[in-house]
């Protein structure tokens, strides 16, 4: 299983989870896990997601959710977990 981080952040409206989760089922990206928060406004949510049917390469799919993201009015970065767990290590 290849997994990777993605996360979300935009202005809350209706329909986030929806469009974030059709971008994913597009490029065959199963989600794992899924958490989401309302703050102040704004909508965060963190994805560990199974990339391992995706036919894109990493670095192709990391640039495709970050236009997509642009597209929608929301933030997505798409990170390995590897890397996303050294990074947020204490």
């Amino acid at each position: 299983m290849n997994q990777s981080v993605l996360t979300v952040i935009g202005k809350d409206r209706i329909g986030i989870v929806y469009d974030v989760a059709k971008l994913l089922a597009e490029q065959q990206i199963s989600i794992v896990n899924i958490s989401q928060q309302l703050m102040d406004g704004y909508f965060t949510m963190i994805l560990l997601v199974d990339t391992t049917e995706c036919k894109k390469d990493y670095q192709t799919l990391a640039a495709y959710c970050t236009e997509e993201g642009q597209k929608l009015g929301l933030d997505l970065r798409l990170q390995n977990t590897e890397i996303f767990n050294a990074m947020y290590r204490i």
